[in-house]
């Protein structure tokens, strides 16, 4: 069987170059007569590896020198508590919900805190990003969260809010590393791995050193606090290993790349290919307002249920695989993040324009 095009939301496509990367090295890591699966965190090869791993992500965020760059575990839905837990301060925060993410952040933050919903797209099915030009701000709130991307909904955040001078804290996860960011207007960035970086079991928090104190809520786990990973260089416990080993091999990749202007401008080319065919489309349409599109996860529906399931069907059987849309909306969803190749959104948009002509 040969490899097919997967647009999955994650876990997702990664590198065909990585991936034989991996193959090469599973038996023996450079000369270690072992995989890294099997080595020590403990070792000096896999602290290089760690090494690596987190100068290639600063190198190619530009990550500044008072943020720490921590590799965690329990995915993004942990860190929905660990955020209010270390930085709720006052214990109030703002939340920005324009999706189903944001709507679990902010629904587990109301247990440690008081949790204020500023702003929502819920009225108009999470299709456009609010206004956030000038919002409500709490004037004791500790921090304003948004989800930048929501991979679901397919929308993104094109300018961040205007937070009044408070912390922003952003959930990254579908749009990590797919263009360039500023990392110093955040106080805390994190992401879920499995989307546009590696695979499953991992999440990478990038957090602004001042934030990283004792001073928790009462009654959070030694593992739940930002200052024991950042204090053990994320070796507190035993880490994600291979995790991070295959994150490291994705940055070496967009390095080679060119770095994130070039991904940047890679994932706009594809993303124009699909939403020019779904603009000019007379049955498939886009789901989100144009101005607030993602170029990473792009939702499009036939507007007939029966349709939809046979389009996803028949693309599966072409080789065009995890098209159908999150549970929660339906419809379709093409996942194009920087290792989908062009040519694999070229073959959606003629699989696409075939359907069309035989069910119209």
């Amino acid at each position: 069987m040969s490899r097919v095009y997967n647009f999955s939301a994650g876990p997702a496509v990664l590198p065909e170059e990585v991936l034989k990367e991996l193959a090469d090295e599973m038996m023996d890591y450079q000369g270690t007569g072992m995989g890294v699966m099997e080595m020590s965190h403990r070792s000096a090869a896999f602290q290089k590896i760690l090494d690596d791993a987190e100068q290639d992500l600063r190198d190619l965020l530009q990550i500044p020198d008072n943020y720490k760059v921590l590799f965690l575990q329990g995915g993004a839905h942990l860190q929905f508590a660990m955020i209010p837990m270390n930085l709720m301060k006052n214990k109030v925060a703002d939340y920005i919900v324009t999706g189903q993410w944001a709507k679990r952040a902010h629904a587990e933050a109301q247990k440690y805190g008081k949790a204020n919903k500023i702003a929502t797209s819920e009225d108009q099915t999470f299709s456009y990003i609010p206004d956030c030009s000038d919002l409500p701000i709490s004037p004791d709130a500790d921090y304003v969260y948004i989800c930048e991307n929501n991979t679901i909904y397919g929308t993104k955040f094109k300018e961040l809010p205007n937070t009044k001078g408070k912390d922003l804290v952003a959930d990254v996860s579908s749009c990590f590393l797919s263009e360039p960011m500023d990392v110093s207007k955040y106080a805390l960035i994190y992401g879920g791995v499995q989307k546009n970086i590696g695979p499953a079991g991992m999440v990478i928090a990038i957090v602004r050193e001042d934030l990283i104190t004792e001073d928790v809520l009462p009654g959070t786990p030694t593992m739940m606090s930002y200052k024991t990973h950042a204090d053990a260089g994320s070796l507190y416990n035993t880490p994600n290993a291979y995790c991070i080993y295959v994150c490291g091999k994705v940055f070496k990749w967009l390095k080679a790349m060119g770095g994130l202007e070039v991904m940047k401008q890679r994932n706009e080319e594809k993303a124009a290919i699909l939403y020019d065919f779904l603009d000019s489309s007379k049955l498939f349409k886009g789901t989100v307002a144009k101005k607030d599109r993602s170029l990473m996860n792009v939702p499009f529906v036939t507007g007939d249920k029966d349709l939809d399931a046979k389009f996803v069907k028949e693309a599966t059987a072409a080789g065009l695989v995890n098209l159908k849309g999150h549970r929660s909306v339906g419809g379709m969803r093409a996942s194009i993040y920087n290792a989908m190749p062009k040519a694999g959104v070229e073959a959606l948009v003629a699989f696409m324009k075939k359907f069309e002509e035989e069910n119209s």
